[in-house]
């Protein structure tokens, strides 16, 4: 007879936290505002640059931080300003800190000049958060954003590789729809 109660205990146990469980899931309506949120903090980050490529993945209560920054306090910054959201639970920070590197910094540079100072992209330098993202990671060059179309994304490219001291370049432009 004493299996009895122990049996009803774990039932209830288990109804109770199906119950918590069906509580806390997420409506989409919940996980868009969130969504909007992370986006927001991220580009609100006053040390964000041109040279760095923040993304995110939200998973319910859940944000995931992905990308590569320039400098190590970007991501603690990134990471920082997640945590404060109302709603979010957890926030697993992989965003890759890139190796601080003067010959990186200078290739960044000549990068930067002959993208943004090209006539044609030179629309995509107008706006405070910079559409083309320059990421150089050990001489390697990689293009991450949007751009409005095909011929941008080859002149961005093109100029990329015009650029003497990369030893390659990743066109991963976006053509906006």
């Amino acid at each position: 007879m004493r299996f009895i109660p122990r049996l009803l205990l774990v039932v209830f146990l288990a109804a109770v936290t199906l119950a918590a469980q069906e509580q806390r899931e997420v409506t989409s309506k919940a996980e868009e505002r969130i969504q909007r949120e992370v986006r927001h903090q991220l580009v609100m980050l006053p040390r964000l640059s041109v040279f760095d490529n923040l993304a995110y993945k939200v998973d319910g209560y859940n944000v995931t931080l992905l990308g590569q920054v320039s400098e190590p306090i970007t991501k603690s910054d990134a990471e920082n300003a997640v945590k404060r959201i109302e709603g979010v639970e957890r926030v697993d920070n992989q965003i890759e800190v890139l190796p601080l590197s003067p010959m990186d910094d200078r290739l960044r540079l000549r990068l930067y000049r002959a993208i943004y100072g090209y006539p044609t992209l030179q629309k995509y330098a107008l706006p405070v958060i910079k559409p083309i993202r320059i990421i150089v990671k050990g001489g390697h060059v990689t293009l991450e954003g949007v751009v409005d179309n095909e011929g941008d994304k080859k002149v961005a490219g093109i100029r990329a590789h015009g650029v003497s001291g990369s030893f390659s370049v990743t066109n991963n432009l976006v053509v906006a729809k």
